[in-house]
This record gives structure tokens, C-alpha cells and sequence, in this order.
């Protein structure tokens, strides 16, 4: 395919605003982002907002949010297509003077009209060429209140063929489309147009996109043709399937990826995983987004479907929180605290985070286990009944009345439960779990020793004696 002579690699991301930033094309914007950051190009964010109906400004900002929060920052941008209008009308007047387009005025009654026909011929659909002007050929006489749509003039001959960067050779015969609409009525393009005009312009020089798209890129060649344009490099990534198995779609699964954010998870995990769903280099599962970066030249996508896996993210996820900074992740707790209407002090948090961490593979679960230290716990009773006994419930009074004696670290409460072990005749587990029980609503906790020490003792106290 043509193009022009090293030029600066110019990438670009170009969602629809008529609801949220989904995983497929937060993966598709990080490939983007990642080739021009490894190229030393340009990046760009492109509002395709030709859906007047459904698009909202509500959506334009969490678009803009989910890529801020991925580190996927843009060189220019955001660009609206419909301030775009008067360009996209001026090319498509361009078209029609060289005889590249054409006005068609066949109604909607009369598109069904010849679906049906074609439909019992058996023929695929396509537009018939009745305005479609010729050497020669008489056109029907125009209408007086029909408003035309503008159509390309699609070759009827020869093939459409490019090196796809990721699927490699693909080729279409031009008889498998047709002359497809690229104005409506209303003077709206629509979108195998007006994203053609927009490429060109920008000077976008790879193009990564679902694998849906493939069907779409011959009639954007053969506009990009029809303007004597460079032609950019095509890049096709296959779906994301569910762990159903199905394609995750905004109406399947597809949650947004601030939704990720507000569940838990650390914006440099999920660029770890989303950039793994269709691409590796050798064996690497955990790198830094300047490891991706330096690596991510385009080479080693995969051709095949990846699969969204949660129990992957989370194991990714859970290696991120044990690396970063314990101030940083205090901050991430207390802000997940916030939500539940507890109030709670970063620096406090710290040590917290510290003992916990290991057992968390998000946020949302690390808040979930430091609640216990700043409201009221409720243990079950399934697990009264199993470990806080009758015949237990008396040294948990003397350790109650000791701990109130003692300098309050872990220490002295390590030396305190062990002499009331003692007293009473028992175990670790027979006094530490119901320990647990009562002071944190759970029978599991990391050593007791240091997860009371950051309580108030007060509180232990208190909680002790509850029963």
C-alpha cells in the first residue's frame, strides 16, 4: 500500500460518546498510545460524535477520565466531528465534481422495496445503481421532495488489498460492497466516510481497530483513493471474549473501565493486563508501562481471540498493591473507606495497609478488612458457636482485664495472651481465634499480636467483654 516516506507515526483513538469507555477500546487506545510513545510519535483522541441522539457530554467525560486515569495522555485532542461539518461537506462536494459521488434520491420505501426483490432472487443485498450516473445512462427525473443522500461511486471492479499489521494479506473484491451512503440527509456524514476525511487530515499513519472494522476498510481505502491520500496502516485486533466465552460487548459484561477504578483496581494493573489481551513479549506477565512502551513496536499480536480472565487481573492486581508506595495506598483505602461514610487518617492507614496488603487483590478488599479497626464489627453466628465457647469465655475475661494493665504494642500483647494461656490450660489457636472472632468479625486474621496492636486498645477491651 502507499504511504508516505517515514513519516511521523501518528495514532489515534476515536470512540463513539454514547456511553462508556469499554475494555475493547481502552485496549485498542493503549495499543495506540504505546506504538506512537515507541515510535517517539504523536497520539491523538477523536470524538466520533455523529450520533447526535445517543451522544452525551456525560460520556465525553468518563471517556476522557478512563484514559486520564490509564496514563493514556493524548498529544492532541479531543477532536469533535461535528465541528467538522463544513470539511466533511467540502470533500463530498470535491467527490461529486470529479464524478466520485453522486446524489441518490431513492426513498426508504423504495431501498425496502428492492431488499425484498433481492432477498427472493436470493442476491445478496446491495443498492441497485439507480442514480448512480454512467456513460450514457438516462437518470430518473429528480424529485421534488425527496431529500437525497450523497453516495461513494465504489468500483465495480478489481480487488481491495492491504497488509494488515496484525491479520497480515487481506484482500475484497469490490463486488462484495456497494456504493455506500456518505452523507445523510440530514448533512450528517456517516462514519466510513467522515473517518476517512478525519485520518487524512490528521495525518494518522496506523490505524488499530477491532477486527469488526475489516469489513469497513476496503470502502475507506477505495475514499482514500478517490482523494489521492496516503493510505495508513491497518491494524485489525481480534475481540475480547467474556469467561462465558462470548464477545464482551457494552451490552454483555463490558463494564467500564472507571468501574474498575472504583472497584479496586490500580490503573498500572489494569494497563498490565488489558496489554496483555493480544499481545506478550516472550513470557513477561508483570512490566512497567516504560517496559511496554519500549517493547510495543507492533510486532507479536496475536490473530487469535483473547480471553477476559478475573482471576487474572486480580492475581495481577494483588502484585501491583504489594509493590507500590504505602502512602499512595493509604490514600486508595481511605478513599474506598470514604465511600462507606468512615473517615479515616492516611497516616493511621499506613501500617494497616502494610499487614494486609498480602491478603488483598483489591482495594475495595483491603477497605473491606481495615473497617473492622473504625466501626463495630457483627461476627456470625456460625462462628460464635464454633470458637467462642462457654468454657473459653472465661480467659477471654482475664485477657480482657490483662490487657488493660499493659503498655499497649505488640510485645506486651504477644506476652499477655501467652500468660493467660498459661493460667488457663489452652492452646494459641483455643484463645487467638476467638480472639479474632470478637475483635475483628472473623476467624482468620494475619498474627494477632500485630493486627491488635493497631487497634485501640480500648476497643479490644470493649469487644472482648461483649460477650
Amino acid at each position: 500500500m502507499s504511504q508516505q516516506a517515514n513519516p511521523t507515526v501518528r495514532t489515534r483513538i476515536a470512540p463513539s460518546p454514547t456511553g462508556f469507555l469499554h475494555l475493547g477500546t481502552a485496549r485498542t487506545a493503549l495499543y495506540s498510545w504505546a506504538y506512537a510513545r515507541h515510535h517517539g510519535g504523536q497520539f491523538v483522541l477523536r470524538i466520533e460524535d455523529t450520533d447526535v441522539a445517543r451522544s452525551t457530554q456525560d460520556s465525553v467525560d468518563q471517556i476522557m477520565a478512563a484514559m486520564h486515569w490509564l496514563g493514556l495522555e493524548y498529544d492532541e485532542g479531543p477532536i469533535y466531528q461535528m465541528q467538522r461539518l463544513d470539511r466533511y461537506h467540502a470533500v463530498v462536494e470535491q467527490l461529486i465534481t470529479e464524478g466520485k459521488a453522486y446524489r441518490c434520491y431513492c426513498t426508504p420505501e423504495q431501498l425496502e422495496t428492492m431488499k425484498a426483490a433481492q432477498d427472493a432472487r436470493g442476491e445478496k443485498r446491495r443498492y441497485d445503481g439507480t442514480w448512480r450516473p454512467e456513460a450514457g445512462k438516462q437518470l430518473p427525473t429528480v424529485p421534488v421532495d425527496v431529500p437525497p443522500v450523497v453516495r461513494f461511486k465504489n468500483p465495480i471492479d478489481g480487488d481491495v488489498t492491504w497488509d494488515d499489521v496484525v491479520k497480515g494479506p487481506i484482500t475484497i473484491n469490490n463486488r462484495e460492497i456497494d456504493d455506500l451512503i456518505i452523507l445523510r440527509p440530514d448533512g450528517v456524514p456517516t462514519y466510513n466516510f467522515a473517518v476517512v476525511v478525519d485520518d487524512y487530515d490528521m495525518k494518522i499513519t496506523h490505524v488499530f481497530r477491532g477486527d469488526e472494522h475489516i469489513n469497513n476498510t476496503p470502502w475507506q481505502i477505495n475514499i482514500f483513493k478517490a482523494l489521492n491520500a496516503p493510505l495508513p496502516a491497518f491494524g485489525h485486533l481480534p475481540i475480547i471474549l467474556g469467561d462465558d466465552g462470548l464477545k464482551l460487548s457494552k451490552r454483555r459484561g463490558a463494564v467500564s473501565v472507571t468501574a474498575y477504578e472504583e472497584n479496586g483496581y490500580l490503573p498500572e494493573a489494569m494497563l498490565n493486563y488489558l496489554s496483555r489481551l493480544g499481545w506478550s513479549h516472550g513470557d513477561d506477565e508483570l512490566f512497567s508501562r516504560e517496559q511496554l512502551v519500549s517493547w510495543f513496536d507492533g510486532s507479536h499480536l496475536s490473530k487469535s481471540p483473547a480471553q477476559w480472565d478475573p482471576a487474572k487481573l486480580d492475581w495481577v492486581n494483588s502484585q501491583y498493591i504489594k509493590q507500590i508506595d504505602e502512602a499512595r495506598l493509604a490514600a486508595l483505602v481511605a478513599e474506598q473507606l470514604a465511600k462507606r461514610g468512615i473517615a479515616a487518617d492516611v497516616e493511621q492507614l499506613q501500617p494497616m495497609c502494610a499487614l494486609f496488603k498480602d491478603r488483598c487483590a483489591t482495594t475495595v478488599a483491603l477497605a473491606d478488612w481495615l473497617a473492622m479497626y473504625f466501626v463495630p464489627v457483627t461476627p456470625s453466628a456460625e462462628d460464635l458457636a464454633t470458637h467462642v465457647s462457654e468454657a473459653i469465655k472465661p480467659a477471654l475475661a482475664q485477657l480482657a482485664e490483662r490487657f488493660a494493665t499493659i503498655e499497649w504494642n505488640k510485645a506486651s500483647i504477644q506476652a499477655a495472651i501467652k500468660e493467660v494461656i498459661g493460667a488457663q490450660g489452652l492452646k494459641m489457636p483455643q484463645l487467638a481465634i476467638p480472639v479474632r472472632v470478637l475483635v475483628c468479625g472473623r476467624a482468620q486474621t494475619p498474627s494477632v499480636d500485630a493486627m491488635l496492636e493497631l487497634f485501640d486498645k480500648e476497643k479490644v477491651i470493649e469487644r472482648l467483654r461483649a460477650v
